[in-house]
């Protein structure tokens, strides 16, 4: 059986949170490199969501504990939150479970997740063929908008605003909940309601802030429909929903440890329970919004 922690237990690791491609380097190191990957292990079991370069450091931990039970969610499938998968479940034995969810593309022909995965994420690209993944891989499709439950866990899910689509989770458990929401744009003029249905009084909120007003309004080089938010923004929705701990998250690439530094402080002095997303950073959810 799997390893499992305290049934009291609700924690948020982040295993990589960069957006649109890695940025390894001395720059960087703080924060960490590695794209979108984020785990909950909620009352023992682990919940996985996206797949990006940090699944692989994700994978070399995991893998101490099998034989192992796990449930990856994916948002959607730009490669930054889909590069870590080759490298990730090959290293496992048959005896090891996970079950995959994610919401089929609406375009193109009609597929299951099975088909989508194998022949789509899974593509000619990556250097590790389909029939050599030895872990035991089970799929299940999610409809987007629709709630769900995984044992006494509820999965509630939204659609968000990003170029080719994406999916938000809120995840709730025994009175307590997390969202994530990446990747998503916000509105000129209006707050986004998915977003705020997610946040809502939601004790940790994970958001896309990859730019900062200032970057996002840049007359220049504008990222107006690049499908990506701010970190003001983010501190408005959280304020609107009524969330006690904002993380800020998807940094952008080019953004060094200098650079998120001054936009830590920034968001302190607006939002005093924020938390900037580092790689190996673990959150209690049940200990969300409580100042050291």
């Amino acid at each position: 059986m799997m390893e499992t922690k305290p049934a009291t237990e609700f924690l948020v690791q982040f295993w990589g949170v960069r957006g649109s491609i890695p940025s390894p380097g001395p720059e960087t190191v703080g924060y960490g490199g590695n794209t979108s990957c984020v785990d909950m292990r909620i009352g023992g079991k682990h919940l996985i969501f996206d797949g990006g370069t940090g699944l692989r450091v994700l994978g070399k931990a995991l893998i101490k504990q099998s034989p192992i039970e796990a449930y990856v969610f994916f948002t959607h499938y730009h490669w930054d939150h889909i590069q870590g998968i080759p490298f990730f479940f090959p290293t496992f034995s048959p005896q090891d479970i996970f079950h995959i969810h994610g919401q089929v593309p609406p375009e193109g022909e009609v597929m299951t997740m099975e088909k989508h995965f194998k022949e789509r994420v899974l593509h000619i690209n990556s250097p590790v063929p389909v029939a050599e993944i030895a872990a035991n891989l089970q799929f299940h499709d999610i409809v987007c908008g629709e709630a769900f439950q995984l044992d006494d866990i509820t999965i509630e899910t939204a659609p968000l605003n990003h170029p080719n689509g994406a999916m938000g989770y809120r995840i709730s458990w025994q009175g307590y909940t997390a969202v994530y929401c990446t990747d998503t744009e916000h509105f000129p003029d209006r707050l986004d309601d998915n977003v705020l249905h997610l946040a809502r009084d939601a004790d940790i909120f994970i958001y896309d802030a990859m730019y900062t007003d200032v970057e996002y309004h840049n007359p220049k080089s504008p990222k107006v429909g690049w499908g990506h938010s701010t970190w003001e923004e983010g501190v408005r929705v959280a304020e609107a929903a009524g969330v006690k701990q904002l993380v800020i998250f998807h940094h952008e690439p080019n953004h060094s440890d200098a650079f998120l530094d001054q936009v830590e402080k920034d968001v302190l002095a607006v939002s005093p329970t924020a938390v900037m997303a580092k790689e190996g950073l673990i959150l209690d959810v049940t200990r969300a919004g409580k100042l050291a």
